[in-house]
């Protein structure tokens, strides 16, 4: 009886099976061929993406060579090519890169690149920022320096990435310019903030001499 029971049974699933096949079998034929299709096209694109990533990360190393040998206008040509037609993440680094090989032959040119990045929203906040920070170094040195501060000013606040590199340069700006109680409250702030990385607080303490030692007094005879 058992055994009468289970074949039964199997009799039925199989019936049950064939009636499914029946009605959907075209239907589960085609989901398969269209996941099967999904899953090589997806390999297909990554596989193209790769290539495309290594072709821009040959021609941004192209670049920096360029420069390297002295070379700027071959460089810029690269990298402004890149900037239209690299992936995406490419693309940033070489406009960051045109932008600084631009400052290296004219620092109001290059601090203008830079603010057209800092005024891409599509970067995000932090790539913005180390653009602003990039063009305030390059006017630092200008007429523009007032202006450059203030930027610099701006992104020395306590929750700003780069904050360190902004204080710094705001109290050798001080110092070049001998003010150097302002100068000791920037290196101060550097000293106090726990996230100072290590390299800042070792030129920390040639900082601190030079402003503790104050102007150099020189005396004629």
């Amino acid at each position: 009886m058992d055994q009468f029971i289970r074949e039964v049974d199997e009799d039925y699933r199989r019936e049950q099976i064939a009636q499914i096949w029946r009605r959907f079998g075209g239907l589960i034929v085609t989901i398969v061929v269209l996941v099967l299709a999904g899953i090589g096209g997806w390999r297909y694109y990554e596989g193209v993406q790769q290539d495309r990533a290594y072709a821009a990360a040959t021609r941004l190393d192209d670049a920096l060579r360029l420069s390297r040998d002295g070379k700027p206008d071959d460089a810029e040509k690269t990298l402004s090519a890149l900037t239209s037609d690299a992936p995406a993440g490419y693309q940033t680094l070489a406009r960051f890169r045109l932008a600084a090989e631009q400052g290296r032959q004219n620092a109001e040119s290059g601090a203008k690149a830079y603010d057209v990045l800092a005024a891409d929203a599509s970067l995000g906040g932090t790539m913005q920022d180390l653009a602003r920070l990039r063009g305030a170094m390059l006017r630092l040195d200008t007429p523009e320096a007032e202006a450059s501060q203030h930027e610099l000013e701006r992104l020395s606040s306590p929750t700003n990435p780069w904050r360190h590199t902004s204080r710094e340069l705001l109290g050798l700006a001080s110092l070049k310019k001998g003010d150097f109680d302002a100068a000791g409250r920037w290196f101060d702030q550097i000293a106090a903030d726990r996230e100072t990385p290590a390299g800042l607080r070792a030129r920390l303490e040639i900082y601190t001499a030079l402003v503790a030692g104050g102007p150099v007094q020189t005396s004629t005879q």
